[in-house]
């Protein structure tokens, strides 16, 4: 957690949100790590988080990240959490609780089932494949 810290205090003296974010693969080493950069890159997924799995699937040449564990200075916003799941990490620590009700940016509206069958036929259709034996 110190060297999230240290990541997060880095991003602060850039004027970004001090977020730093650290994570350990199973062996115990720092395979990826990052700070918040969302307004030196003008983009709104540069969070800590992203960047440290971004870095760490590059160093385990995987987008799973199993037996990883993530070290956070501030509780995840949902999009990081939902990450954290995506890559499959084990376990995610953080530091500060996130008070702010509206640090994922809103609730947008959600819309369902446009064009539903055609976009599950792509998916079933690939996914088929995949488990069809070669000839």
């Amino acid at each position: 957690m110190r060297f999230a810290i240290k990541l997060a205090k880095e991003a602060a003296k850039r004027g970004e949100v001090p977020i730093g974010c650290v994570i350990i693969g199973a062996d115990g080493t720092i395979v990826g790590s990052g700070s918040n950069s969302r307004e030196t890159s003008r983009n709104s997924l540069a969070h800590a988080e992203i960047a440290a799995i971004n870095e760490a699937c590059t160093t385990l040449n995987s987008w799973r990240l199993e037996g990883c564990t993530a070290y956070v200075t501030l509780e995840p916003c949902p999009m990081c959490y939902g990450a954290f799941a995506a890559a499959r990490i084990d376990r995610v620590i953080y530091g500060a609780t996130n008070s702010n009700p509206k640090a994922a940016g809103g609730d947008p509206e959600l819309q369902s089932g446009i064009l539903a069958e055609d976009c599950a036929e792509l998916l079933t259709d690939f996914f088929a494949k995949l488990r069809t034996p070669a000839p």
